[in-house]
């Protein structure tokens, strides 16, 4: 049954990244994971106001796109044009691309394990990319917003929905290794078999 329910595995992993790769596509997600991007020293170059610190209507200093976030759903164009000039949406479609290549990687390794292998390798660097924003990223973590009693639970580890949403890559991140040990055996097995 290992067959069957590896290849299970690889066309799951496909099936979240062509959907979420798709997605990147369309407005509401590219403006979603701008925190993600804004704040990791590994992407943040990809935007041109990535570190720009403005004052808010409270007078504290915050990163700039703080001010201009479109909740899921509402279309704000002031926003829209910041995001345009600061190349959300480009940057968005190449990762989107990126995304799509490697779950058909992946899922192309059911029949291709020298390509399956490249695939379960490259979804675990990318899991691992995505696992640094509980470290780089405030948005993942309950904020301390007051009211009218205090926050009983905020700040780490208390994750908010991006924060749990980032957690579970690690299921992603192991997927990958599971699936790149596979299509490496699949691969060295029949030089193995001659020897």
């Amino acid at each position: 049954m290992d067959t069957y329910f590896f290849n299970f595995l690889r066309i799951s992993i496909f099936i979240v990244m062509a959907w979420i790769g798709g997605l990147k596509a369309f407005q509401y997600e590219a403006d979603g994971i701008v925190p993600f991007v804004a704040n990791s020293p590994l992407m943040s170059f990809f935007y041109k106001n990535a570190g720009n610190k403005v004052m808010n209507e409270d007078q504290r200093k915050v990163l700039e796109y703080t001010l201009y976030k479109n909740p899921e759903g509402k279309v704000v164009e002031k926003n829209i044009d910041w995001h345009k000039e600061n190349g959300t949406y480009w940057f968005s479609y190449g990762l989107g691309t990126i995304i799509i290549i490697i779950g058909s990687l992946v899922l192309l390794g059911i029949w291709f394990p020298k390509i399956g292998a490249i695939g379960g390798i490259l979804t675990f660097l990318m899991s691992l990319v995505t696992l640094s924003f509980l470290i780089t990223t405030p948005e993942v973590y309950v904020p301390n917003l007051g009211g009218d009693y205090s926050t009983p639970q905020y700040g780490f580890p208390y994750l908010s929905g991006a924060g749990r949403l980032v957690l579970k890559d690690i299921i992603m991140m192991a997927a990958g290794l599971v699936l790149f040990s596979d299509s490496v055996k699949k691969t060295v097995k029949p030089f193995t078999d001659r020897i």
